[in-house]
């Protein structure tokens, strides 16, 4: 029986939060936890959930004229219709942990951020540079996608593949698995530092690949899962990061390896030297500081 390859989420509603603080995780990862403002309307769903972000690099004013769809099409046209300069800057991230209310906090969404560049020289993007800045109380919007790796397709085995930008959902995925799932994780990172250990079944072999900064993200991920072993009961499979890694995994598992296609789930969340476009305004700070 063939799954759909997204679970969406329970709403898909604008979503206001607040930064509460930061936290530089090690070189490259920078997090920052939201909560405050209308968390009560997100509905955590574990595994690799994913959002899209919204953030005031314009100022709060962006963010009350967000239409309520900004993630459909039409809401995303009005989204662009947003003057440059004061429309927010939106991007894909991943809840790397969400902690619920207790009697004395309330609930809690950590989102990891890779950096990449500096924000004091003006070679870190949009979301890096705001990362690298912003303070407690400043506000954010968010609106919930679900996931991409759908359970149905298998929890008991599973094989995850990533570059650094896939280590939230590594992460978030393994401490959802029940505590009997088997299976192998490839992550691979830009320095040994950046090889932040997390929570998973005693039975996933976790195998970090540490990159030099001449090599093309994503290779080494991508050679690793070639050479290792894949069980021969059903697994459910799961490739994300560089364009090229998701794509040549997902490849190399169904063409060569005869995995069934609706057991791999993959997602290019980015692709070498095609960087996400920034705002006009935005780009002009950056050159001014180059």
């Amino acid at each position: 029986m063939a799954h759909p390859r997204l679970v969406k989420p329970e709403t898909q509603g604008l979503v206001h939060l607040t930064v509460l603080r930061t936290e530089q995780l090690s070189p490259h990862w920078l997090r920052v936890t939201l909560g405050g403002g209308e968390i009560d309307r997100f509905r955590a769903m574990g595994y690799d959930q994913w959002f899209r972000l919204f953030l005031p690099l314009g100022g709060d004013e962006g963010l009350e004229r967000l239409p309520a769809k900004a993630n459909k099409m039409f809401g995303y046209l009005k989204y662009l219709r947003i003057p440059d300069g004061v429309r927010p800057v939106m991007r894909n991230y991943t809840v790397r942990a969400f902690r619920p209310a207790t009697a004395t906090t309330g609930a809690e969404i950590d989102v990891d951020f890779v950096l990449h560049g500096s924000a004091a020289d003006g070679t870190a993007g949009p979301a890096s540079r705001w990362a690298e800045s912003c303070q407690a109380g400043e506000s954010v919007v968010v609106i919930d996608e679900g996931l991409t790796f759908n359970p149905d397709r298998g929890t008991d085995r599973v094989i995850l593949v990533s570059d650094e930008t896939g280590l939230p959902a590594i992460a978030g995925i393994c401490a959802a698995l029940p505590s009997h799932a088997t299976g192998l994780a490839i992550v691979e990172v830009p320095s040994a530092e950046d090889a932040l250990d997390f929570p998973h079944p005693a039975g996933i072999i976790v195998r970090w690949i540490v990159r030099d900064h001449d090599v093309k993200p994503g290779t080494l991920a991508l050679q690793a899962l070639r050479d290792a072993s894949i069980p021969d009961a059903a697994i459910h499979a799961y490739i994300v990061g560089e364009q090229a890694l998701a794509t040549e995994g997902r490849r190399h598992l169904v063409g060569e390896r005869g995995v069934p296609k609706d057991l791999v789930s993959f997602c290019g969340y980015w692709r070498v030297g095609a960087a996400s476009p920034a705002p006009k305004s935005q780009r002009a700070t950056a050159e001014a500081h180059s």
